[in-house]
């Protein structure tokens, strides 16, 4: 079942890469006692993703803090190595956005959020969608249905937060 709103985060580890090397931090280090938005995208280096959507999030960074948020993360099911290539090249870094590996899915498998798309590639990844939680409690979520990117920008769930 997908993740939907008043759902408690999941227990799980994530991968960044730091000045040291990657290094792990968990769901209650990210979310617990903090208002976080949070996009999930499938890949990093794929063409939705960065072209549309990570760019809709580095706009909409500055404003989602001046919000009252704690932080902004992108989601994504790949190797710390790669988020870390991908978050210096597009700016994402440098707009203050974390980017989290869940380098096994096992943290989109418990929100009910994978897919696979064999002819692109893309095999158990993660469902395209963005959310706000609160104190690890989902309080807005938009999930994409198909490989479309329209509900789950940057712009959208700060529209949503500026209006909750």
């Amino acid at each position: 079942m997908a993740v939907s709103t008043g759902d408690k985060l999941p227990d799980a580890k994530f991968q960044v890469f730091g000045d040291q090397g990657p290094y792990e931090v968990t769901t209650d280090e990210v979310f617990s006692g903090r208002r976080v938005a949070a996009f999930s995208m499938p890949g990093a280096f794929t063409r939705g993703c960065s072209a549309v959507h990570l760019p809709s999030v580095v706009s909409a960074t500055n404003k989602l803090k001046e919000a009252g948020l704690d932080d902004v993360v992108i989601l994504s099911v790949n190797d710390p190595f790669v988020l870390r290539a991908w978050g210096e090249s597009t700016g994402a870094f440098a707009a203050g956005i974390k980017l989290l590996a869940d380098a096994s899915a096992s943290f989109t498998e418990a929100l009910g959020m994978t897919f696979s798309h064999p002819p692109t590639g893309l095999l158990n990844r993660s469902r395209r969608f963005s959310m706000l939680a609160e104190n690890r409690v989902v309080t807005i979520v938009n999930v994409e249905p198909g490989l479309d990117i329209a509900c789950s920008t940057g712009e959208v769930l700060l529209e949503q937060v500026l209006g909750s």
